[in-house]
């Protein structure tokens, strides 16, 4: 079954670690890449490129920036393969922003 790995962060969360944690820090993302279960990843532009759509009474309603105007954005997101639950959690919490301060949220991913 697939999950996504959806990652909550405070923006500008990994520009703020001094250099070597930084650069160890992106090693540890870069090598989720290289694990068989991996499926896909990808960053996010910043929360203030966002534009939010709603369509009501027919006419399309847009807004600029995110949907939720909290501490944490959505930053990112990794599908995987995993048998279980259980299994796409340990992977999850090997995802270093779980352990920076951030959330991240799994959810199996709908197959049509």
């Amino acid at each position: 079954m697939q999950y996504a790995l959806m990652i909550y962060a405070e923006p500008g969360y990994l520009e703020a670690l001094p250099e070597a944690e930084r650069e160890t820090t992106y090693a540890e993302y870069f090598a989720l890449a290289d694990e068989a279960s991996y499926v896909g990843a990808t960053q996010l532009q910043p929360a203030e490129t966002a534009t939010c759509v709603r369509v009501s009474g027919g006419r399309t309603l847009m807004t600029d920036g995110p949907f939720a105007d909290t501490k944490e954005v959505l930053g990112g997101f990794c599908l995987v393969e995993a048998d279980n639950l259980d299994e796409a959690i340990e992977m999850a919490a090997r995802i270093p922003a779980a352990r920076l301060g951030g959330t991240v949220e799994v959810r199996p991913v709908m197959r049509f």
